[in-house]
């Protein structure tokens, strides 16, 4: 059984990524590539679908402990046991052209006695892999094959095959080391030969290190802004520069429910927080990378703009069920792919717009091509903007008209505007001035609920969406408003849970799925800017201290956080959390 979800921790080298347990069990590893079938895929059924396990055999009496070692992504397990103390290091090294898991045992104290566990199986636990041991280099290494996948086990000491697992225990003492690694290869390739380790995990600590040391540092919980930072550096695909939204897919928002999806591609909203977060933390160099994947994304015909793209850009992201898997924590249907990527998000061109204009106003140079490929995404949402939508939120009921939509919709028309203004790029200026004061008045006359004073979640109810605190964050009004600030009393008088916000009333079914779900933590991270440009200082800082609080051990975020049971929820760790962190941040700045 998968441990709580606020027990993992990620390691990755910027193609993939692992979760590793607080037992010091890989339960979840896609290779080579975020969105490639799962070969560990223990978090989504049991350990015979799949898992990788080093760690005291005893596990009773056991105390244990997690680190990132400083500004890196090498994380550090230490399991004190009655008779020593074992440190287990995790590493994916980067920039290397492999992907690896490396994994070092070392006996810090007395002695212990280790369980090694491997257990292969490829496609999302389904299949079991034919094992050979062979010769590579003068070692001895275990190689699991099926179909294009080839895995690799080395080390001074391999596993026995057990009824399709490869387990062992053995002895360390103090001052005792032993390294592992595992590393995919496509099956018709050579086998590999093992990596020099220590030179290239510290190669890969380095140049985390570095990296970390642009963000600034004049900021509330600096020390989670610089993780979460990592950790969305870890999200992003090295060579496309596309980011997940999370690196899992199916952790249920609603445990034992059916809302479970597939988190493993790239939202074109969360690549343009995470641009517009980079540049606000200093990072305008690596923005780049950022903004390219974002002009490749939406290139090509107008009409064609999807909400996401995969890893590489692609298109196709079908979705369908893996009846193989029991779920985690029994939540069924567990996802592959996702059906959202047909829905229309009039929000989404918006969000595009503002990052693309932080790039400009922090000098990031754009080519003509570029802005004449904005202009006619603009030119596009001129002819339909008035359509109803699915929302930010993905709905899979009808579609409405949204008044956060509608806000991004005047976000975008503003922005294209001020590219006219500001930068001298041409393009309809008048007309899209004009679209943007129709629908100004247009979100003020349908979208706000004036005898109840907020805005509303559509224009065809009085339920409220915690989206609508966006309005003051985006510029569409002032943050000390009447307006905003009734909104935001009526958020949280409706949405508000054990200090924390909902996204919606899902009782209402206007999301057209059963079940409900915990609070999203973005929403919170929402609440905290918008206090700020409300006036309300002190709110805004003991909300940021409460939720920087619900952090992992190692600074990591969820999706949801499940009040009730004090635990997170939802895939993991998740970008829109850790991008609205630093936003909090910075606009408490």
């Amino acid at each position: 059984m998968a441990l709580p979800i606020e027990d993992y921790a990620l390691v990755g080298d910027r193609g993939t990524a692992a979760l590793v347990g607080r037992d010091g069990s890989v339960d979840w590893l896609c290779l080579p590539r975020f969105d490639s079938p799962a070969c560990f895929a223990a978090l989504l059924g049991d350990g015979d679908n799949g898992r990788w396990r080093l760690a005291p055999s005893d596990t009773e009496g056991v105390e244990t402990s997690r680190r990132y070692v400083g500004n890196s992504a090498v994380l550090e397990t230490t399991f004190t046991t009655p008779t020593g103390v074992l440190v287990l290091r995790d590493v994916m090294p980067t920039r290397d052209g492999r992907a690896d898991l490396v994994r070092t045992l070392r006996c810090a104290e007395g002695s212990v006695r280790v369980c090694h566990e491997w257990v292969v199986r490829l496609d999302y636990g389904r299949v079991r892999p034919w094992v050979t041991r062979q010769q590579v280099a003068g070692h001895e290494v275990i190689v699991a094959t099926a179909g294009p996948d080839q895995l690799i086990l080395s080390g001074p000491r391999l596993p026995h095959a057990v009824d399709g697992h490869h387990a062992d225990e053995f002895d360390l003492a103090a001052g005792e080391t032993m390294t592992f690694c595992t590393t995919w290869v496509q099956s018709w390739h050579e086998l590999p030969a093992p990596l020099p380790y220590d030179d290239r995990i510290e190669a890969t600590r380095v140049e985390h290190e570095r990296w970390a040391l642009t963000c600034v540092e004049d900021l509330p919980h600096a020390d989670l802004v610089r993780r979460s930072l990592l950790t969305l550096r870890l999200m992003t695909h090295a060579e496309t520069g596309g980011i997940v939204a999370a690196p899992t897919t199916s952790l249920p928002e609603d445990f034992g429910g059916e809302r479970n999806w597939d988190y493993r591609f790239c939202w074109l909203r969360d690549a343009a927080l995470t641009l517009e977060s980079l540049l606000a933390a200093g990072y305008t160099d690596e923005a780049r990378g950022w903004r390219d994947w974002l002009l490749r994304a939406v290139a090509g015909d107008p009409q064609d703009l999807q909400i996401m793209y995969g890893v590489d850009g692609g298109r196709r992201l079908p979705e369908h069920e893996l009846h193989h898997l029991d779920g985690y924590a029994g939540s069924r249907p567990v996802r592959i792919g996702n059906g959202a990527v047909g829905q229309r998000q009039t929000d989404v061109l918006g969000e595009v717009m503002i990052a693309l204009q932080d790039a400009r106003d922090a000098g990031l140079v754009e080519s003509p091509q570029s802005w004449a490929l904005q202009r006619a995404l603009v030119d596009e949402l001129a002819t339909h903007w008035d359509e109803p939508d699915h929302g930010i939120w993905e709905i899979r009921g009808p579609k409405r008209h949204f008044t956060h939509s509608r806000v991004m919709v005047w976000v975008a028309f503003d922005r294209a505007v001020r590219a006219v203004e500001r930068h001298g790029f041409d393009g309809p200026v008048e007309q899209w001035r004009k679209l943007r004061d129709d629908v100004h008045a247009e979100v003020l006359e349908r979208g706000y609920d004036a005898g109840r004073g907020t805005f509303t979640q559509h224009y065809d109810t009085r339920e409220l969406d915690a989206s609508l605190l966006n309005i003051p964050l985006v510029g569409f009004l002032p943050g000390d408003d009447e307006r905003v600030l009734g909104t935001i009393t009526a958020i949280e008088e409706d949405l508000m849970h054990d200090g924390l916000l909902h996204r919606y009333r899902t009782r209402t079914g206007v999301d057209g799925l059963e079940g409900g779900e915990h609070p999203f933590l973005a929403c919170s991270f929402w609440l905290v800017s918008a206090y700020v440009r409300a006036g309300r200082r002190d709110d805004a800082t003991a909300l940021m201290d409460r939720l920087c609080a619900l952090t992992n051990d190692v600074g990591l975020l969820s999706e949801e956080y499940d009040t009730d049971a004090g635990r997170m929820a939802g895939n993991f760790p998740q970008a829109f959390s850790h991008l609205t962190l630093v936003q909090a941040a910075l606009a408490l700045r």
